[in-house]
């Protein structure tokens, strides 16, 4: 008979849980018994990723027990292995619990023999991939919920290359995860001598790392009056990226103060997602008021940054992840053939769901572009995989996240905005804005417009909604989408593309992942994709056409988002 959630809870009453824990039950029974109910009716799932989910008491929740099982069982699978003597790194962000969360993580590694390089304080994540790499450590743990809502936290756990776990590790620690059926069964103390506090020093050696990427020094000293303005959104980059940029060369930073200090209860923003509009608006702010040249902000764990610029008529706008892309990939790629830095096996790495204009560009400028699954985890492993072979230059994915060089294996807002700053100081340097560089590529490559929509489905019939639309889509497949035919069906999770125009298959060269695309006869690109981490499916939707002049932009763009509303009203899917 399977275990009802009832009996879940009776089991944390009887159990070996501190007795503030079980008042907490105990009031929920009497005052919320649905919420209990959500708290308990499963337990909640150790990922590809790792952990990610609200807060609170429960096995459905992210708490010190359910983070405790987790690092059991990371912990007996690195025990299995490597051999001899072992050690992970363990950081954290600013959010509610990180810190403790992030002690008893390294507390349960000790215990079992395995020494924890801990930061002192909060530090980005990219830091923590660096620092892997650094001390040659078998595997390291953030505890972050990325831009989620102050109500989140989680847990990614990494391997020694410094990336996100992937197979067949990802699926062996979920199955050492899934033996821990008690806390009577974790390690909760042990050698405390194998705890090593980390700050300064690694600090000093990353930021090294990344001041070495910078390509136009003599440019920077010439606009290193740039005029910057930052936002950390109440998050870890204000302990590195100041210190970054100054040593960049650039020397008129104006951090937004209201965002400046770490909280985790993020008060001046309701999600600290630089994605958001909202959450850059005290950004935005600064940036008019201060006739910026350049608006940044980067997220709670410092991976990923969100980019502000004047557009053609002198508004504030931010880009979205796939112009920012673009543009970095442009400046990266030209700017090293212009110092004859570029390789004949220079490689650039994006995901299935970025822009395809960066496909179009590499091909044009003759150098490689990997498409991989989505996730920064991915782009880790071409890497990998590729080392000897193929010399990677920089990766990306439209969810704001890029990383420039291999020092690190995640995506890494901290030398990204830096690179950022160096490509606007550049453009200055040649008179042009980002914006004007951007549509200039625009009338090289074609107008690609992109749009994210997520739709949320929460409870404990949100998976159950999700799943049923991506069967659906699979069974009914669309004929036509907005008058065009689709041309091809791509389904990464059967691994096949169907041409419907002659009726053939090919296999897809990747791994599986319940991703579907659908591609139009007018070039446009469906992608329907549930979320890893969150209770969200994601539809991104990329459409494209010739952009004769610039004077012809904003007619262009404005014909571009009605193709994607059309499509959108055609699908029949809305939030």
């Amino acid at each position: 008979m399977a275990e009802t959630w009832e009996s879940k809870v009776q089991e944390w009453l009887d159990g070996s849980f501190d007795e503030e824990t079980k008042n907490k039950i105990r009031t929920q029974q009497e005052n919320n018994p649905e919420e209990l109910a959500d708290a308990f009716y499963k337990d909640l799932a150790f990922g590809t990723g790792g952990l990610r989910g609200l807060m609170g008491i429960g096995t459905n929740r992210i708490n010190r027990y359910t983070v405790g099982m987790a690092t059991q069982g990371f912990a007996n699978y690195l025990q299995k292995s490597f051999e001899g003597d072992k050690s992970v790194v363990i950081a954290h962000d600013s959010r509610n619990n990180s810190r403790k969360f992030a002690e008893v993580t390294a507390g349960i590694m000790a215990a079992n023999g395995i020494k924890a390089y801990l930061f002192e304080d909060l530090r980005p994540t990219p830091e923590l991939s660096f620092t892997i790499r650094r001390l040659g450590a078998q595997g390291g743990v953030v505890c972050t919920a990325s831009h989620n809502p102050k109500e989140y936290n989680g847990y990614k756990a990494y391997w020694n290359d410094g990336g996100q776990l992937i197979p067949p590790h990802d699926k062996n620690v979920i199955s050492e995860v899934q033996k821990i059926e008690s806390v009577d069964e974790v390690k909760w103390e042990g050698n405390k001598n194998l705890i090593v506090a980390i700050g300064k020093e690694a600090d000093e050696a990353y930021i090294e790392a990344t001041v070495n990427l910078s390509l136009s020094k003599k440019i920077i000293e010439k606009q290193k009056d740039l005029k910057i303005v930052y936002t950390p959104i109440h998050g870890t980059g204000i302990t590195l990226l100041p210190d970054v940029l100054k040593r960049f060369g650039f020397s008129n930073l104006n951090v937004v103060a209201e965002q400046a200090v770490p909280d985790g209860d993020f008060p001046t923003v309701v999600y600290p997602n630089p994605e958001e509009a909202e959450t850059m608006k005290l950004g935005l702010d600064k940036a008019r008021k201060l006739d910026a040249d350049l608006l940044i902000g980067t997220d709670p764990d410092a991976d990923r940054v969100a980019v502000g610029v004047k557009n053609n008529h002198g508004e504030w706008v931010l880009l979205n992840g796939n112009q920012t892309a673009v543009l970095l990939f442009n400046y990266l790629v030209g700017k090293r053939k212009e110092l004859g830095l570029n390789q004949d096996n220079d490689f650039l790495c994006k995901t299935i769901v970025t822009t395809d204009m960066i496909d179009v560009f590499a091909k044009d400028k003759g150098i490689t572009c990997v498409n991989v699954l989505t996730g920064f985890k991915w782009i880790a492993e071409k890497i990998r995989l590729e080392e000897g072979n193929l010399h990677f230059v920089c990766g990306g994915e439209e969810s704001y996240g890029y990383m420039t060089g291999d020092h690190t294996r995640d995506k890494d807002a901290i030398s990204s905005a830096a690179l950022i700053c160096e490509m606007a100081a550049v453009a200055k340097e040649d008179g042009k804005t980002l914006y004007e560089v951007l549509i200039s590529l625009y009338e090289t490559y074609g107008l690609y417009k992109e749009r994210l929509l997520s739709i949320t489905r929460k409870g404990r019939n949100g998976a159950a909604e999700i799943a049923e639309m991506m069967d659906n889509f699979r069974r009914n497949p669309p004929q036509k989408i907005n008058g065009e035919k689709v041309v091809k069906i791509a389904d990464y999770q059967s691994q096949e593309i169907q041409n419907i125009v002659d009726d053939s298959t090919e296999s897809i060269d990747l791994p599986q992942s319940n991703v579907l695309q659908f591609f139009l006869s007018d070039g446009s690109k469906i992608s329907a994709r549930p979320s890893g981490t969150e209770p969200k499916i994601k539809f991104y939707f990329s459409v494209t056409t010739p952009l004769d002049n610039k004077e012809k932009f904003d007619g262009t763009q404005t014909f571009l988002e009605k193709r994607i509303d059309a499509i959108i009203a055609d699908l029949g899917i809305s939030k």
